[in-house]
């Protein structure tokens, strides 16, 4: 398997919404970034993210309440099904995702998966295998939170393409 010439990239920005903190940093969307024909996609992600020091890696689908991770940023490949996810707290907007998708979020984002079809399963992992917090938005989990996300360090690679591009180009380029 391999990436996909011309990948579409879509970015979304998330601003601070009370509870929910968000990021400086779009969410990344890589639309049909690998071959959705491909039966073992789940392995490929997980070899391909890991090349790039994006592990600690599981296969699952996305909690269906909203959370967002303080001490690391988190990458989704789906390599089943579709679902609308969730992004940026309760005021954010729900997106599509598909077989094929790759999805990038910064630390700071809330996430979560409101609507799946039966076959929904995603590749996630993080930058240097770093075992993810949970937040909910809840009262008192911030200032704690954005000291927390104010120290999370820049990956090195991004986690589908490798060293200056992807979110090593647009992220420096919010930063």
């Amino acid at each position: 398997m391999k990436i996909r010439e011309g990948i579409e990239i879509e970015t979304h920005y998330f601003e601070n919404s009370g509870n929910i903190p968000n990021s400086k940093y779009p969410v990344m969307i890589y639309h049909q970034a690998f071959s959705d024909t491909e039966p073992q996609a789940a392995d490929w992600l997980k070899q391909r993210f890991a090349s790039n020091n994006w592990t600690n890696s599981w296969r699952w689908g996305v909690y269906d309440f909203h959370h967002y991770h303080s001490n690391t940023h988190e990458v989704l490949g789906v390599f089943s099904g579709w679902a609308l996810l969730h992004l940026g707290g309760p005021n954010g907007k729900q997106i599509r995702v598909k077989k094929g998708n790759v999805i990038v979020i910064p630390a700071g984002v809330a996430h979560k998966c409101p609507e799946a079809g039966d076959s929904f399963e995603v590749v996630g992992a993080y930058p240097d295998g770093i075992q993810p917090d949970m937040n909910k938005g809840e009262d008192g989990e911030r200032p704690k939170t954005d000291k927390n996300i104010a120290t999370v360090p820049f990956p090195d690679k991004d986690p589908l393409n490798g060293e200056n591009a992807g979110i090593i180009s647009l992220w420096n380029t919010s930063a």
